[in-house]
């Protein structure tokens, strides 16, 4: 094992953004129920049932590109929606439309309160690249580049591949392992010799199908089981956890 708890044959290390390096899963779970509760609300009068910002998002939408999440839910419910176009308005009744209306509503949430990042992730992959790895975000957000700027930690990634770079690249998002491994052909490093740091369930799919070194799983709400049967071949609560003692 490395001193940063990896095993010997790690080259690179992946590392998801919201709940991993960011604490903006709770941002995006609470902009999800902003957006699916108005759309409900509108469609099925004072009585429709809430989306659950634990249990929904973390089996319908974590993780997931937008336009996946929304048709994922709204399946779960029964659902169906015209895909729309990708600059449809936020009160289009469209996938696309729900889907901005969510991003748009998370991006104010993003103005107003601010991003914050984990400092134990940050420090963490401070000390992997001090060890001569290679590191790289995989995320399904479009809005990654700003994100990391927001934190002064764009410069901590050689190679970035987010919802913008999945759209020109045609690449599958969560659970399917496309992204991930785009990220370690970039990265000039073969899946066997990369390492996944997630927190989503789509994204231990993703880990796990893609064949990954090493898979971590972030625990940060309580899923450790979860995130294990997923796939993790390590879960903790702080990527501190895995540093071993000189």
């Amino acid at each position: 094992m490395t001193k940063n708890g990896l095993p010997d044959n790690i080259r690179a290390c992946l590392f998801d953004l919201d709940g991993v390096i960011t604490k903006t899963a709770v941002v995006h779970a609470a902009a999800w129920k902003e957006a699916f509760d108005a759309f409900l609300r509108e469609r099925e009068g004072e009585d429709f049932r809430p989306f659950d910002a634990a249990g929904d998002y973390e089996e319908y939408v974590d993780g997931k590109p937008r336009a996946d999440g929304v048709r994922s839910f709204l399946a779960s419910r029964g659902i169906e929606l015209p895909e729309g176009r990708p600059d449809d308005p936020p009160d289009k009744p469209t996938v696309r439309g729900l889907g901005n209306r969510k991003n748009e509503t998370l991006l104010e949430k993003i103005r107003t309160d601010g991003v914050e990042a984990y400092e134990d992730t940050l420090r963490y992959i401070d000390g992997v690249r001090a060890e001569g790895m290679r590191t790289a975000v995989v995320s399904s957000s479009a809005n990654c580049r700003d994100v990391l700027r927001a934190i002064g930690a764009e410069s901590l990634f050689d190679v970035r591949i987010d919802g913008v770079v999945a759209a020109e690249r045609r690449l599958p998002g969560k659970p399917r392992p496309d992204t991930f491994l785009a990220a370690a052909r970039d990265l000039g490093v073969e899946p066997s010799e990369a390492a996944v740091f997630e927190d989503a369930l789509a994204g231990m799919d993703a880990g796990r199908s893609g064949h990954f070194g090493y898979v971590v799983g972030v625990d940060r709400v309580g899923q450790a089981d979860a995130l294990r049967a997923h796939g993790a071949d390590r879960v903790v609560e702080d990527l501190s956890e895995l540093e071993v003692a000189e």
